[in-house]
């Protein structure tokens, strides 16, 4: 499960010509484009949040639901949302900034680039819900849900902070689950949480209440959601 992305890399440049790059600058107070973000790697609670608040960061905030609803429910932490579209990235950055309370910041960027854009220990929370599951076997290379992606995980996340996981897709929750349970991430992370069914499972859960976009499609599918809930051992 070799991840050779460049996004990984150091050098690593942002190209595109989309005009909602520039439209996003409608928000530049609680909107970051490419890697602006990553100036303030290890500094969002003293520079940006400017308290000490637990910081959740989500991993593809996609339409924003998750986002919208969470950080009005939960005051009291800093919420940073991540996605690399375009078009929904503006579309969610109008709808946030109609919120009164403005405990949260979006970045459109790569998930990617989580190592690069956040310091050691400084994330609670770390959110991926319903990835793209990049279906063909010549696509696994591009799902992030590989080692370099736990790696920054483990880094990242304080001692005894958590990986939240939800997915539709079957075969993508069965390549987690393998390297969930492969010897280099059980060394790093325990295993809280497991569902093939999560409302099944586990109806009372805060994965359970909130909902995505992309979820509620799912749910009236009669699709089962998969869900994962991994737990840093770092002391």
């Amino acid at each position: 499960m070799k991840h050779l992305d460049h996004s990984y890399k150091e050098d690593f440049q942002y190209k595109h010509k989309n005009p909602y790059h520039d439209k996003l600058q409608e928000f530049s107070d609680f909107v970051f484009r490419d890697t602006e973000g990553e100036a303030l790697k290890g500094k969002w609670h003293s520079d940006y949040f400017k308290n000490e608040k637990p910081l959740t960061v989500e991993v593809g905030c996609g339409y924003g639901e998750f986002m919208r609803s969470y950080t009005t429910d939960h005051p009291h932490e800093n919420f940073v949302g991540i996605d690399y579209r375009f078009k929904r990235s503006y579309a969610l950055a109008k709808n946030l900034s109609e919120q009164e309370v403005k405990n949260f910041c979006l970045l459109r960027a790569k998930g990617e680039r989580l190592g690069f854009t956040f310091g050691k220990n400084e994330i609670s929370k770390l959110l991926y819900f319903f990835p793209d599951p990049w279906p063909k076997t010549r696509h696994h290379k591009n799902r992030l849900f590989q080692a370099p992606f736990i790696e920054d995980a483990y880094n990242l996340l304080k001692p005894g902070g958590k990986l939240f996981v939800k997915t539709d897709h079957d075969g993508y929750a069965d390549w987690m689950s393998e390297l969930i349970n492969s010897p280099v991430v059980q060394e790093k992370f325990s295993l809280e949480l497991e569902s093939r069914n999560l409302r099944a499972d586990y109806p009372e859960h805060f994965l359970a209440k909130y909902m995505t976009k992309f979820e509620k499609i799912f749910i009236s599918q009669s699709i089962p959601i998969k869900a994962f809930v991994l737990v840093s051992k770092k002391v």
